[in-house]
């Protein structure tokens, strides 16, 4: 599903977010990837999503490899894809439906097949009621709701979360964390950075812990840990 093979990312200013990680995740798991700021989390990330690539080692995504793939390859890697970010990135002139449709239509899906998907993504997340309003017509919450939803409408087999719950309240928080976990529940391959320490301790998933662009720690039913004053990851 995803596997990093010595991968090391060094950006043109000399800095390496990455160092030698090797990595595995496999389809069905739901990981956690933390570490505090600077830490080669998000560069991980964008690495998986093919937004960096890497100066030395091989990722493999979904059966692509990420290292070595055209340019014209990179639409169908993402397609695969399921992702969501922080900042939700819905776009404001169009309805619920419309932004969950989109993600449809830019692979070319039969308009049947929008009209089917689209109205069961919605459920899923708990806003089909929701279906002719406006982001800025909503909360949040429900703008997060409608990104989950618009990641999940083509039935992606791996669900990227860049800081899903960033910009939330906790209570908020912990509903799209739930929705996440009951998508992993239906057989999707989950991978969430983030720093909600409260979330990840709860629920007990693979916690992959980076620090200084390494991997400190991988461990099953894990915790966030806690930084020491040189923010180093502990278990």
């Amino acid at each position: 599903m995803i596997e990093f093979v010595n991968v090391t990312k060094r950006y043109s200013n000399g800095t390496v977010a990455l160092k030698d990680v090797n990595l595995k995740i496999n389809k069905g798991d739901f990981a956690f990837v933390v570490g505090s700021s600077g830490s080669g989390k998000s560069t991980l990330i964008k690495m998986i999503l093919k937004e960096e690539d890497a100066t030395q080692g091989e990722v493999f995504v979904n059966g692509y490899s990420v290292s070595t793939m055209s340019r014209k390859q990179i639409p169908f890697l993402r397609r695969s894809l399921g992702i969501v970010f922080q900042d939700f990135r819905l776009l404001p002139n169009k309805t619920v439906y419309e932004n969950v449709a989109f993600a449809m239509q830019i692979t070319e899906a039969m308009p049947r097949d929008i009209r089917r998907q689209v109205p069961m993504a919605l459920a899923l997340v708990g806003l089909s009621r929701k279906a002719n309003v406006y982001p800025g017509q909503m909360s949040g919450g429900e703008q997060q709701r409608v990104a989950l939803a618009r990641a999940l409408v083509n039935n992606p087999c791996l669900l990227v979360a860049d800081e899903p719950t960033g910009n939330l309240d906790p209570e908020t928080s912990w509903e799209i964390m739930k929705l996440l976990s009951e998508v992993n529940s239906r057989g999707t391959t989950v991978v969430v950075a983030t720093h909600e320490k409260s979330i990840v301790d709860s629920m007990k998933k693979r916690v992959i812990a980076i620090d200084k662009g390494v991997i400190v720690r991988d461990q099953e039913k894990g915790l966030y840990g806690y930084e020491d004053k040189d923010n180093q990851l502990y278990n």
